[in-house]
């Protein structure tokens, strides 16, 4: 095994099903997208599992809670990351989960609640 290459299981959030253990060459946190089996699933949860060895925790496994989703189409780099929409609107959650609380599922190029941010000086 790689070391960064661990044995990762994929669990649907709501069922508790399992889709299967993949072989993941990045660490997906909450809010990313992950591909298999040629559908998309949003990473809601991230898991460690440890192993004792020899007086020492190791990490043996991870496990990522997902539901099925869809990637966004409109994204914004905010402080170096991604989020959902428009970041330069006022309703704008700046999360990579959810888009806003006005207009959760978009677009945000024609929204009628758009408000350009103040900006904080």
């Amino acid at each position: 095994m790689e070391p960064n290459s661990l044995p990762t299981e994929v669990i649907l959030t709501n069922s508790r099903q399992s889709l299967g253990s993949v072989q993941l060459d990045w660490t997906p946190q909450p809010g990313n997208y992950l591909d298999l089996e040629g559908k998309t699933y949003a990473v809601l949860e991230r898991r460690h599992r440890y192993q004792l060895k020899a007086g020492r925790y190791l990490l043996q496994k991870i496990a990522l809670y997902v539901q099925s989703a869809t990637r966004p189409s409109e994204k914004s780099l905010v402080g170096g990351r991604w989020v959902i929409g428009d970041a330069s609107c006022r309703y704008n959650a700046c999360s990579e989960m959810i888009r806003c609380a006005v207009n959760p599922d978009g677009p945000c190029q024609t929204c009628r609640y758009y408000e350009k941010r103040k900006s904080e000086e």
